[in-house]
């Protein structure tokens, strides 16, 4: 599956300026809302956010993937950001997030939403993806790790 597909380098940004939970969040819809994919940047804010209050989505080893399956979207759609400093995301290991993929899928998308963060969980196991995505230097970069077969 090329996750790719549901990224472009417009929902890519490094040096994210949050500093916590909610602004990360904040940051990412906003981030998202370029996407022709998404009608409803505050349905989507407040369908995270819901979803996060739940349970937290910072798996750890730095990464999370807040998400929600939702009205405001017209189909999957994925935005990455990544904070230099790291932010308390209440992260399963207690760590600090460097690394976040917001995924907003449709409601009737669900063998497909639980594929792609499938996906972005298994390409997030190895070290080696981590420490990329964390030098990376371009938008490409990202998507291009994105569609690592492995």
């Amino acid at each position: 599956m090329k996750l790719s597909k549901f990224c472009d380098e417009t929902l890519v940004k490094f040096g994210l300026n949050a500093k916590d939970k909610d602004s990360v969040i904040e940051e990412l819809v906003e981030i998202v809302s370029n996407s022709n994919m998404v009608k409803d940047a505050d349905q989507l804010l407040r369908d995270i956010k819901e979803r996060e209050n739940l349970v937290t989505t910072g798996v750890g080893y730095g990464v999370a993937f807040p998400h929600a399956k939702t009205r405001s979207v017209k189909g999957i759609v994925i935005a990455f950001g990544r904070s230099d400093e790291g932010i308390d995301f209440d992260a399963m290991d207690h760590k600090p997030v460097n690394l976040f993929f917001l995924i907003a899928a449709p409601e009737d998308a669900i063998g497909a939403h639980l594929n792609v963060m499938a996906r972005l969980s298994y390409l997030m196991k190895p070290e080696e993806n981590r420490k990329k995505l964390l030098e990376a230097t371009s938008p490409g970069d990202v998507l291009a790790l994105m569609d690592v077969v492995g």
